[in-house]
């Protein structure tokens, strides 16, 4: 928890009406090649820090909540400006409303967050080039396989308190 002490990210949507801080590095971030992120995005891939929501404080502003169907048919929640409409981030099914998906390019600084795992690149747009000894699966993967142990404990904190 040391690395966590004074480390704090600041972002916001495109008009700056939500400003958010992100009070500690994230878990894990995923660089997303799915289609469903493509058409999301509307660009090649997601890029999502995963953070504890508890580390993302809102500063400015109120995001607008909607509800969108995923792939996976359990749907996603995505936090977005209700003036500029820039999604900040999200909450999937899986993790639950603990554990906030940032959308890393809404950080001020986006280099504080590169990708830990480049995911579902069998649907890759063939024109992207992954850089040598980057992790990356066709598909999903086992977190426990991929994940610092630091990333491990918390995330097993965040599933500890909902019980």
């Amino acid at each position: 928890m040391g690395e966590q002490a004074n480390w704090k990210q600041e972002g916001g949507c495109s008009c700056q009406q939500i400003r958010y801080a992100m009070t500690a590095p994230p878990m894990f971030v995923h660089c997303c090649h799915c289609h469903w992120c493509q058409r999301e995005s509307g660009s090649a891939f997601g890029l999502n820090a995963m953070i504890e929501t508890s580390h993302v404080d809102v500063m400015s502003g109120t995001t607008e909540v909607i509800m969108t169907p995923s792939e996976s048919g359990k749907g996603q929640i995505i936090h977005r400006c209700p003036t500029c409409r820039v999604a900040v981030w999200s909450h999937y099914a899986g993790a639950g409303e603990a554990v906030a998906f940032v959308r890393v390019g809404t950080l001020d600084n986006p280099d504080c967050a590169p990708p830990d795992i480049h995911i579902y690149t069998d649907s890759k747009q063939p024109w992207v080039i992954l850089p040598p000894g980057v992790s990356q699966h066709p598909g999903y993967y086992k977190p426990r396989e991929e994940w610092p142990e630091s990333a491990q404990k918390r995330f097993m904190a965040l599933k500890n308190r909902q019980k």
